[in-house]
């Protein structure tokens, strides 16, 4: 049985069509903010594992050490076989969730470059602005 629960605080960020300016700067920042909080609680979890499956080889020395049956020393050496394995998995994992977290970050900024200005002009009009491709027809 697994102990893993959401954390209080943890969220999925939600998708929809709104692409409005303000909109798409509020899904960057939470993709970041998921992605952030992900790769915090991959980092303890690798920790985790890495610290059972260092316990678990010193356990397979102490059954050795004991002189039970060898079949009980080889189930032993390869729950940490299996630890140490699922452990560099969820390295790469944690190494990709930093990764998104950071090209969040990018995307956020890039958008807020090249659009902000934009935003700025057409939410200050009081005029209502045509809708994108209006003027394509």
């Amino acid at each position: 049985m697994s102990d893993l629960t959401a954390r209080p605080g943890t969220f999925a960020v939600r998708t929809d069509g709104d692409n409005r300016y303000k909109a798409v700067q509020r899904k960057l920042k939470e993709l970041s903010t998921a992605m952030d909080l992900a790769s915090s609680d991959l980092e303890l979890l690798l920790h985790a594992m890495r610290t059972n499956a260092r316990r678990t080889e010193g356990l397979a020395v102490d059954i050795a050490n004991a002189e039970l049956d060898r079949r009980f020393i080889e189930m032993t050496n390869q729950v940490s076989v299996a630890l140490g394995g699922a452990a560099a998995e969820v390295q790469t994992l944690h190494e990709t969730a930093q990764e998104i977290c950071g090209l969040a970050h990018d995307a956020r900024r890039t958008h807020a470059r090249l659009y902000e200005a934009l935003d700025d002009i057409r939410s200050s009009r009081k005029e209502r602005t045509p809708k994108p491709g209006f003027f394509a027809h």
